[in-house]
């Protein structure tokens, strides 16, 4: 999977590729999102981590976690229910 960089940062995922990793039918992605019910935070590398992103997705305790290079090609993923949500 790849995300889509954006020139005034960060990245575009697609509905139809986030979708799937939270459990939901790709077209109330936007919805979803606009409504605040997909949380999402964004963050930037520093030191090490330095030209990496990562970029954390949470949707009735599930909290899906990709890790980019600066180009948007995902170096690894996480899907794990959140604390609260157990």
């Amino acid at each position: 999977m790849r995300l889509e960089p954006r020139p005034e940062g960060g990245f575009t995922i697609d509905a139809t590729d986030l979708g799937p990793l939270l459990g939901i039918d790709p077209p109330l992605v936007p919805g979803l999102l606009r409504d605040g019910r997909i949380q999402s935070r964004f963050e930037r590398g520093e030191g090490e981590d330095e030209g990496r992103f990562r970029l954390t997705f949470l949707y009735r305790g599930v909290r899906l976690r990709l890790i980019l290079d600066g180009e948007g090609t995902v170096l690894s993923r996480s899907r794990v229910m959140a604390a609260s949500a157990r």
